[in-house]
Formats: C-alpha cells, structure tokens, sequence
C-alpha cells in the first residue's frame, strides 16, 4: 500500500510539473491544518504526507503545512466544523456523520445499506457534492473543498458468524444514527462508543461486534479481540475538507488555486485507494497471502451472500432510508432523489 501511495503521490508530482514550474511567483505561505484521526490510514498515508511533502514540493517550498490530527489536539471530531466556522480552525477534516445531529443533509451520501461498493460510493459524493457546497457556503464561515471515503465499514464480532442475520440479538458498537438504526432493524442493540474505547469493550464483552473500516480496524488490531469479519460494505464513512472562509479569503488568489487543484488530487488518490484499502483490511485481519503487513490477524472471513446483500437492502429501503427522510427537510430529500436516488434506483418519499 506504502508503494502505491507512493506511486500515485509521483505521478501527481509529475503531471504537475508545468504547475510546480510556475510556483515560483506565488507568495511565502504558512498554513494550519487539523486532519482527521492520526492513528488512521487515511491520515497517515494521505493527509499528512500531503500537507507536509507534496505542498511544499509542489510550490517549490512556497506553501508550507503543519498537521495534527483532531484526536492529538483533544478534541473529539463533532467540535470541527464549529471551530472552524468561528475561526479557530483553519484548514480541517472530520467526518461527515459527526455532523449528523446539527442536520439530517451530512448522512444523506451514506445511509447504512445505501452503496454496495467503492465505485458508486464516488459516484453518490460526487452527484451530491454541489448540494453540500450550498449548505457549507454563504452565511456558515465555512467553504467545501471536498469529500473523500474510508475502506469500507464493515463488522468485526467476538462471536459466531454466518451472515449478517445473525446480527439479531447481538450489542453491536455503532458510530453514526444511520449506522444505529441498521443495528436496531436488525435486531441487534446499537451503542454508541469512540473507537478508542472499542478494544477494551469487545474484550469484556460489553459489545458482541463494532463496525469500522476494515483496514481502520486492523491498524487499531481488532484481530487481537475479534474472531469474524463479515465481508459486507455496511457504508464508507466520507469524510469533509474544509476550511474556514475569512482565512481563505486572505489567501492569495494563486494560493488557492494551487490548493484546490492539489486537494482535489489528494482526495482522487484516496478515492481511488478506497477499494484497495478495503481488500487490503480483508487481507490482514484474516491472514490471507496477499496481506503484506508483518502481522495477520486469524480472523474467520465470512463471505457475503446474495442473501446478506438483499437483507441489507431491504433494511435500508424499509428502515433506514425512511427514518432519515422523515428527520430530513422536505429540499433535503428532494435534492437526495435528484442527486442520489437516480444513481442507486431509490426515491426517498417525505
């Protein structure tokens, strides 16, 4: 995975020569950024190494950055956007369901059950990303410059596991409402719990499963306290880019460009590890050859069925889906089966 980041990180480099060339008349320029979880992948091989490598060498050492994750900085994730929107926060990432409770709108491009895969995860954010540069615009101190995935969100349980039925009766640790009420329709207890606290909780038995991204999981060593992965993409997780507007604002107008085109670079290369992270978590947990990391889990990988994708299914189109919409504003499911609903076959009804 290092190498291919790697690679892509080169081949960004590369196409932007003639950009990196012109860099030279751009002004002396310092920046601070929050990222998102440090202990992740997506920040780890991504963010920072963005901000940190690839600004500065693209602007011939123009553009600087300094990074820390929410988490190194103390605060939990749901304070982001609010800190940023007063100013305290300049440049920013978190992820989206945080926001969930401020507005209904930040679950719309990942409601549990909604996107089956990698592909169309893209395809939802990216049909959806012009309503969200409306509602983060004008009026909220902040600007959108882009959304980008986890690996899929799948489930880890310390218990037996055929398939995704056998979620019935089981405490399952959820992150997101949308997330919660897929476990509640299920059958299962959802509880709301910080990654963090999920390895100590799984050990003793306070939750049976916990959902998070198959690779997130690995490098927090579920393996260590899990026993079955259910390869099943339950959502991804999107994550916010973001930065305060009266900071952007004082920006030099060729620094903005130049961040805006690098940015939207950035979250394509993450896009485009999405899939491959996702298998690469498959790989680790369970052991498999392919896994490339020093340590593998001894995880039972249980494959999905067409049965668990049609449970998955219904229960997004009979319970989540619904529940979301009536919480939802009458433009907001609106602009949902505009955006979305012609890309997934689904119409949200108010």
């Amino acid at each position: 995975m290092k190498k291919r980041i790697l690679l892509a990180t080169a081949i960004v480099a590369a196409a932007a020569v003639t950009l990196a060339n012109a860099q030279a008349t751009l002004p002396k320029t310092h920046l601070k950024v929050v990222g998102g979880l440090s202990n992740l992948t997506a920040y780890n091989d991504f963010e920072k190494p963005f901000w940190t490598q690839v600004v500065p060498k693209l602007s011939n050492g123009q553009v600087t950055a300094e990074i820390k994750g929410f988490n190194e900085m103390g605060l939990k994730g749901p304070e982001v956007l609010r800190l940023m929107s007063q100013g305290v926060i300049e440049f920013g990432t978190a992820t989206l369901s945080y926001f969930a409770s401020d507005n209904p709108i930040n679950e719309a491009v990942d409601l549990a059950g909604l996107v089956p895969d990698a592909k169309t995860a893209r395809a939802v954010v990216d049909s959806f990303a012009p309503v969200y540069a409306r509602f983060y615009g004008a009026g909220t101190g902040i600007k959108l410059l882009g959304l980008s995935p986890y690996p899929a969100q799948v489930l880890f349980c310390n218990a037996p596991m055929k398939g995704l039925a056998d979620l019935k009766g089981k405490k399952v640790r959820t992150s997101s409402r949308t997330q919660a009420e897929f476990v509640d329709a299920m059958g299962g207890s959802s509880v709301t719990m910080a990654f963090g606290e999920v390895v100590p909780a799984m050990q003793n038995k306070v939750v049976d499963c916990a959902i998070t991204g198959s690779l997130s999981g690995y490098h927090a060593k579920w393996y260590e306290v899990s026993t079955h992965l259910l390869e099943l993409p339950i959502n991804w997780n999107p994550q916010i880019h973001a930065v305060n507007q009266k900071a952007w604002d004082k920006l030099d107008p060729k620094v903005q460009t130049f961040l805006e085109s690098n940015i939207k670079a950035m979250i394509n290369n993450m896009w485009d590890g999405a899939a491959a992270q996702t298998q690469e978590g498959y790989d680790c947990n369970t052991g498999a050859a392919a896994c490339k990391q020093a340590v593998k889990g001894k995880m039972v990988l249980v494959k999905s069925t067409d049965a668990d994708r049609a449970l998955l299914k219904k229960v997004m189109q009979e319970t989540v889906l619904p529940k979301w919409a009536a919480r939802c504003s009458a433009d907001c499911v609106r602009d949902f089966n505009t955006h979305i609903g012609k890309i997934v076959g689904l119409t949200a009804k108010k």
